[in-house]
């Protein structure tokens, strides 16, 4: 990506959000001070405690500016019990990922240490997969409405939306990724047993993507059925893509098999344009009952910073993040969810310390 500044848009959130995505700022600063990675930090004031002070959420003037301007944005969670409408969440998460038109979420499922896998007689090496989510349509998008709400006789209904073009690039997506990292097997999931309409149309669009792809083997599997292999044996996936909906669920399970949500990382990319801006964020939410108590688990966030470093150019820095966040857990040098007895801050400041002293 060459040596020119790369302008990195930071939004604490809600709840763990502004902890989490302190320590991860503090190591990109490591890396722009010590390793001299040419990043420029925007620290932006949203989320809940900005919306309840003056009622913004995502100013037009700023989701301008991150577009033209930003190479990457990180994300801490958004929620919190006092926005029970969620209006500056879905504002602040959705003027991005849809205004950005950040069509792949991708999502690895990848263990770091085999005290983490959960599985009887299976350890880290058996658990790397990554996940392609739909994240621009399905029942995401809003569509639908309430009729005779609060009766008796009360109807809700949400659609969920499907377009060939949506479908044909998450897809393409999945294939291209494995193609460009050496990865030899791309599943796809959807319910097309149930649902006849609209993922009747994954199954053909997969179907027809796939044979431009002689050389990697694909896979069509009910989601149902999916959840039941993963468990049993995770091995045989390498890239699973799916829905929005589906790829939800299948990574939250996912992640139960790396060590839980508190060491889930992940990317919402405009996968076939690399120089837009891309949205990074740990998968786990804002969990108000833990905020401000330094216990939430900072290693999603690390790892998130290592996603982004990727995606600007460096993967080498990807691959010691996450070699660094491995001996912290080996050394139980962590949190108390993956066996340590460090607080948030504690843990986060020893895989830095690593890491800049590596540099």
């Amino acid at each position: 990506m060459g040596s020119q500044r790369k302008k990195i848009a930071i939004i604490g959130g809600d709840g763990i959000g502004p902890s989490v995505t302190h320590e991860a700022k503090l190591l990109l600063e490591v890396y722009r001070d010590k390793a001299g990675l040419p990043l420029d930090l925007w620290e932006l004031d949203l989320g809940a405690d900005r919306f309840l002070r003056d009622g913004v959420t995502f100013p037009k003037e700023i989701q301008i500016a991150v577009q033209r301007e930003c190479a990457a944005v990180l994300l801490g969670a958004l929620g919190d019990p006092r926005v029970p409408g969620m209006e500056h969440a879905r504002d602040i998460l959705f003027g991005m990922r849809f205004g950005f038109d950040l069509y792949a979420n991708v999502r690895p499922v990848k263990a770091l240490s085999d005290r983490l896998v959960p599985l009887k007689g299976r350890g880290a090496k058996d658990v790397d997969i990554v996940v392609f989510r739909e994240n621009t349509e399905g029942v995401y998008v809003g569509m639908g409405g309430q009729f005779k709400r609060g009766t008796p006789d009360e109807v809700a209904i949400n659609e969920d939306l499907n377009t060939r073009k949506g479908v044909e690039r998450i897809v393409r997506a999945a294939f291209e990724y494995a193609k460009r990292t050496g990865r030899k097997r791309v599943c796809m999931a959807d319910k097309s047993n149930a649902m006849r309409h609209a993922h009747e149309l994954w199954l053909r669009v997969f179907d027809e993507v796939r044979r431009e792809y002689p050389e990697i083997e694909s896979r069509h599997l009910y989601v149902d059925a999916l959840c039941l292999l993963v468990i049993q044996d995770p091995t045989q996936f390498e890239v699973l893509v799916m829905n929005n909906l589906f790829g939800d669920i299948v990574t939250d399970l996912g992640a139960a098999l790396q060590g839980g949500l508190g060491m889930a990382a992940s990317a919402n990319v405009h996968a076939s344009d690399p120089g837009r801006v891309a949205l990074f964020e740990p998968v786990h939410g804002s969990a108000p009952p833990l905020a401000g108590k330094d216990i939430a688990n900072p290693f999603a966030a690390l790892l998130t910073v290592g996603m982004m470093l990727t995606y600007l150019g460096w993967p080498d820095e990807e691959r010691r993040i996450e070699r660094v966040v491995a001996a912290a857990i080996e050394e139980k040098a962590c949190t108390v969810d993956v066996g340590g007895t460090l607080g948030t801050r504690a843990a986060a400041a020893w895989v830095r310390e690593r890491v800049a002293r590596e540099l």
